[in-house]
């Protein structure tokens, strides 16, 4: 089998004195887009933060192209390929749409993705380039999320809650263009509660229940009732 493009060891992570994951094992191939499901406060945001070096753990807890991450700076991370959509987009609010996308290219690494390849994926952004960031609508904000994180050209793109709190029709338009983001080789991670989208996109499912794996599958095999004992414990 070839080696996963990323690896956790046994990952745990602690906000102070409360416990968020436990000894959680994920692996994510080439070119493969994973699934992070589970209920509110499993522990999903958190392993995005641990991956993508918000959070400091252990080193050899978090191994990417075979190379021990876990310690180091999320700018680190970030030059060495691994891209993050946060929860709750996070954008510069005192910069305009343009200004946070050209923000995301400033890692300097090279690829497909560019101001131009951005606007050919979401128009919308195009058109309203040079407005404050934050004066779009809630799902045009998500699009500046994405499009700012490809700016990067990662070779690994997590999105976390990618949906949430978006109306349908949105949902619809972010998922639609997810085959253009990974078309070309890229590892994703897609956390998501809505279950249903996150199996349609997703080759590989994992389930956090109280910072524990809980659930690893097969997303085309993968029962709705295995799904909901992973989520409850029942």
């Amino acid at each position: 089998m070839p080696e996963p493009i990323l690896r956790t060891n046994r990952l745990d992570a602690r906000y102070g004195d409360f416990q968020a994951l436990y000894c959680v094992d994920m692996e994510l191939g080439e070119g493969e887009v994973v699934a992070i499901i589970g209920a509110n406060g499993a522990g999903k945001t958190t392993l995005m933060r641990s991956v993508s070096g918000l959070m400091k753990n252990a080193a050899e807890q978090i191994v990417y192209r075979g190379r021990p991450i876990g310690a180091l700076r999320a700018d680190q991370v970030a030059e060495l390929g691994i891209g993050l959509v946060p929860e709750g987009r996070q954008l510069f609010p005192s910069l305009s749409v343009e200004e946070n996308l050209i923000i995301g290219g400033r890692v300097g690494r090279s690829g497909p993705w560019s101001l131009a390849a951005i606007y050919a994926l979401f128009p919308v952004l195009e058109e309203r380039r040079h407005l404050p960031s934050t004066s779009l609508s809630g799902g045009q904000q998500q699009m500046v999320a994405i499009g700012r994180a490809l700016m990067a050209n990662p070779d690994l793109v997590m999105f976390d809650e990618i949906s949430l709190g978006l109306a349908p029709v949105v949902i619809k338009q972010i998922y639609d263009a997810l085959p253009g983001i990974v078309g070309e080789g890229m590892s994703a991670v897609v956390v998501e509660q809505d279950v249903t989208k996150a199996l349609s996109v997703s080759s590989r499912v994992y389930c956090l229940q109280e910072g524990r794996v809980s659930l690893e599958g097969c997303s085309d095999t993968v029962t709705r009732e295995e799904i909901s004992r992973a989520y409850f414990g029942q």
